[in-house]
Protein backbone atom coordinates (compact mmCIF):
# COMPACT_ATOMS: atom_id res chain seq x y z
CA UNK A 1 0.00 0.00 0.00
CA UNK A 2 1.98 2.88 -1.13
CA UNK A 3 1.70 6.32 0.07
CA UNK A 4 2.75 10.22 -1.02
CA UNK A 5 5.23 11.84 1.31
CA UNK A 6 5.16 15.79 2.00
CA UNK A 7 8.65 16.80 3.77
CA UNK A 8 9.32 19.96 5.74
CA UNK A 9 12.62 20.05 6.71
CA UNK A 10 14.96 23.04 8.57
CA UNK A 11 18.38 21.58 8.25
CA UNK A 12 20.73 19.29 6.88
CA UNK A 13 18.25 16.81 6.28
CA UNK A 14 19.74 13.18 7.49
CA UNK A 15 16.19 12.13 8.44
CA UNK A 16 14.87 13.02 4.75
CA UNK A 17 18.06 11.01 3.51
CA UNK A 18 17.49 8.36 5.32
CA UNK A 19 13.64 8.10 4.54
CA UNK A 20 14.92 8.41 0.69
CA UNK A 21 17.27 5.20 1.24
CA UNK A 22 14.93 3.28 2.82
CA UNK A 23 12.40 3.94 -0.47
CA UNK A 24 15.35 3.14 -2.74
CA UNK A 25 15.63 -0.30 -0.79
CA UNK A 26 12.53 -0.97 -1.09
CA UNK A 27 11.83 -1.53 2.76
CA UNK A 28 9.14 1.62 2.49
CA UNK A 29 6.43 1.83 -0.22
CA UNK A 30 5.87 5.20 -0.58
CA UNK A 31 6.65 8.60 -2.58
CA UNK A 32 8.29 11.57 -1.29
CA UNK A 33 6.69 14.16 -3.18
CA UNK A 34 7.90 17.28 -2.18
CA UNK A 35 10.58 18.55 0.05
CA UNK A 36 9.80 22.23 1.70
CA UNK A 37 12.13 24.41 4.02
CA UNK A 38 11.94 27.36 5.47
CA UNK A 39 15.62 27.87 5.19
CA UNK A 40 16.66 29.10 1.61
CA UNK A 41 19.92 27.22 2.34
CA UNK A 42 19.21 24.31 3.95
CA UNK A 43 21.39 21.24 3.00
CA UNK A 44 17.64 18.83 2.51
CA UNK A 45 16.92 21.23 -0.45
CA UNK A 46 19.96 20.25 -2.16
CA UNK A 47 19.67 16.78 -1.38
CA UNK A 48 16.00 16.59 -2.86
CA UNK A 49 17.34 18.59 -6.10
CA UNK A 50 20.32 15.80 -6.43
CA UNK A 51 17.30 13.00 -6.46
CA UNK A 52 15.05 14.85 -8.69
CA UNK A 53 12.54 15.68 -5.70
CA UNK A 54 10.85 18.88 -6.11
CA UNK A 55 12.36 20.94 -3.46
CA UNK A 56 11.16 24.30 -2.44
CA UNK A 57 11.99 27.35 -0.46
CA UNK A 58 9.51 29.04 1.36
CA UNK A 59 10.40 32.16 3.63
CA UNK A 60 9.35 31.78 7.24
CA UNK A 61 8.04 34.75 9.39
CA UNK A 62 7.30 34.50 13.23
CA UNK A 63 5.39 37.36 12.62
CA UNK A 64 3.11 35.49 10.75
CA UNK A 65 3.63 31.78 10.80
CA UNK A 66 0.22 30.70 8.73
CA UNK A 67 2.01 32.97 5.74
CA UNK A 68 4.73 29.78 5.54
CA UNK A 69 1.82 27.14 6.11
CA UNK A 70 -0.66 28.68 3.70
CA UNK A 71 1.84 28.03 1.00
CA UNK A 72 3.15 24.91 2.05
CA UNK A 73 -0.12 23.44 2.60
CA UNK A 74 -1.06 24.53 -1.23
CA UNK A 75 2.16 23.10 -2.19
CA UNK A 76 1.64 19.47 -0.29
CA UNK A 77 -2.23 19.13 -1.62
CA UNK A 78 -1.04 19.81 -5.25
CA UNK A 79 1.23 16.85 -4.87
CA UNK A 80 -1.68 14.95 -3.24
CA UNK A 81 0.18 14.17 -0.05
CA UNK A 82 -0.91 11.87 2.48
CA UNK A 83 1.53 12.52 5.35
CA UNK A 84 3.38 15.74 5.90
CA UNK A 85 6.44 14.00 7.38
CA UNK A 86 9.05 16.94 10.18
CA UNK A 87 12.19 16.31 9.64
CA UNK A 88 14.45 18.55 11.48
CA UNK A 89 11.44 21.34 10.82
CA UNK A 90 12.29 23.87 13.86
CA UNK A 91 9.49 25.52 13.86
CA UNK A 92 6.25 24.98 16.10
CA UNK A 93 3.03 23.48 13.46
CA UNK A 94 0.10 25.89 14.43
CA UNK A 95 -3.22 24.86 14.95
CA UNK A 96 -4.21 25.36 11.21
CA UNK A 97 -1.85 23.00 9.29
CA UNK A 98 -2.92 20.47 12.09
CA UNK A 99 -6.32 20.69 11.49
CA UNK A 100 -5.53 20.94 7.37
CA UNK A 101 -4.05 17.22 7.69
CA UNK A 102 -5.27 16.22 11.15
CA UNK A 103 -3.22 12.96 12.38
CA UNK A 104 -1.42 13.00 8.98
CA UNK A 105 1.74 14.98 10.22
CA UNK A 106 4.63 12.45 11.93
CA UNK A 107 7.74 13.86 14.05
CA UNK A 108 10.66 12.55 15.21
CA UNK A 109 12.12 13.69 18.24
CA UNK A 110 15.67 12.99 20.09
CA UNK A 111 14.14 11.41 23.59
CA UNK A 112 11.60 9.31 25.19
CA UNK A 113 8.75 11.74 25.40
CA UNK A 114 6.93 12.27 27.34
CA UNK A 115 10.36 12.88 28.80
CA UNK A 116 12.40 16.18 27.95
CA UNK A 117 10.25 17.74 25.40
CA UNK A 118 11.26 20.70 23.01
CA UNK A 119 14.70 22.02 22.21
CA UNK A 120 17.61 20.28 23.39
CA UNK A 121 16.39 17.20 24.49
CA UNK A 122 19.85 15.83 24.58
CA UNK A 123 20.86 18.16 27.18
CA UNK A 124 18.16 18.32 29.09
CA UNK A 125 18.82 13.98 29.33
CA UNK A 126 22.20 14.29 30.32
CA UNK A 127 21.35 17.60 32.64
CA UNK A 128 18.62 15.30 34.36
CA UNK A 129 21.33 12.62 34.64
CA UNK A 130 19.18 9.80 33.39
CA UNK A 131 20.48 6.22 32.41
CA UNK A 132 18.35 5.26 29.31
CA UNK A 133 17.06 8.13 26.78
CA UNK A 134 16.12 7.62 23.10
CA UNK A 135 13.95 9.02 20.27
CA UNK A 136 10.02 8.84 19.30
CA UNK A 137 7.85 9.33 16.60
CA UNK A 138 4.59 11.01 17.09
CA UNK A 139 1.25 12.40 15.50
CA UNK A 140 1.80 15.83 15.42
CA UNK A 141 -1.20 17.87 17.64
CA UNK A 142 -1.16 21.01 19.64
CA UNK A 143 1.24 20.48 22.47
CA UNK A 144 4.45 20.79 22.24
CA UNK A 145 5.98 16.93 21.45
CA UNK A 146 2.41 15.72 22.84
CA UNK A 147 0.52 13.58 20.37
CA UNK A 148 0.38 10.13 20.55
CA UNK A 149 3.12 7.68 19.84
CA UNK A 150 3.89 5.78 17.02
CA UNK A 151 6.96 3.78 18.12
CA UNK A 152 10.20 4.67 20.52
CA UNK A 153 13.65 3.39 20.37
CA UNK A 154 15.59 3.40 23.40
CA UNK A 155 19.31 4.40 23.83
CA UNK A 156 21.73 3.97 27.06
CA UNK A 157 23.14 6.58 27.92
CA UNK A 158 27.09 6.11 29.11
CA UNK A 159 28.69 7.61 31.90
CA UNK A 160 31.62 8.77 29.54
CA UNK A 161 28.70 10.01 26.98
CA UNK A 162 29.26 14.17 26.08
CA UNK A 163 25.97 15.85 23.73
CA UNK A 164 27.82 15.20 20.68
CA UNK A 165 28.23 11.41 21.35
CA UNK A 166 24.75 11.17 22.70
CA UNK A 167 23.03 12.85 20.00
CA UNK A 168 25.54 11.03 17.45
CA UNK A 169 23.49 7.49 18.72
CA UNK A 170 20.28 8.97 19.10
CA UNK A 171 20.70 10.11 15.17
CA UNK A 172 21.81 6.38 13.87
CA UNK A 173 18.23 4.97 15.58
CA UNK A 174 16.50 8.02 14.35
CA UNK A 175 17.26 7.06 11.27
CA UNK A 176 16.17 3.33 11.55
CA UNK A 177 13.00 3.98 13.30
CA UNK A 178 10.75 7.13 11.04
CA UNK A 179 11.06 5.03 7.89
CA UNK A 180 9.57 1.99 9.93
CA UNK A 181 7.34 4.29 11.81
CA UNK A 182 6.01 5.98 8.47
CA UNK A 183 5.20 2.95 7.27
CA UNK A 184 3.64 1.26 10.02
CA UNK A 185 1.38 4.25 10.66
CA UNK A 186 0.73 5.10 7.01
CA UNK A 187 -0.76 1.69 6.36
CA UNK A 188 -2.94 1.25 9.22
CA UNK A 189 -4.07 4.70 9.25
CA UNK A 190 -4.64 3.82 5.29
CA UNK A 191 -6.62 0.77 5.61
CA UNK A 192 -9.02 2.34 8.14
CA UNK A 193 -9.97 4.84 6.06
CA UNK A 194 -10.59 2.22 2.93
CA UNK A 195 -13.08 0.37 5.21
CA UNK A 196 -14.86 3.46 6.46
Amino acid sequence: MSFRLGVLASGRGSNFLAILRSIEKGELDAELCILISDCEQAPALEIARQRSIPAKYIRYSKKDRQVFEREAAVQLENYACDFVILAGFMRLVTPWLIQRFSRRILNIHPSLLPAFKGLKAQAQALAYGVKISGCTVHIVNEELDGGPIIAQKAVEVRSDDTLESLSARILVEEHHLYPKAIRHYGEKLLKSQVMA
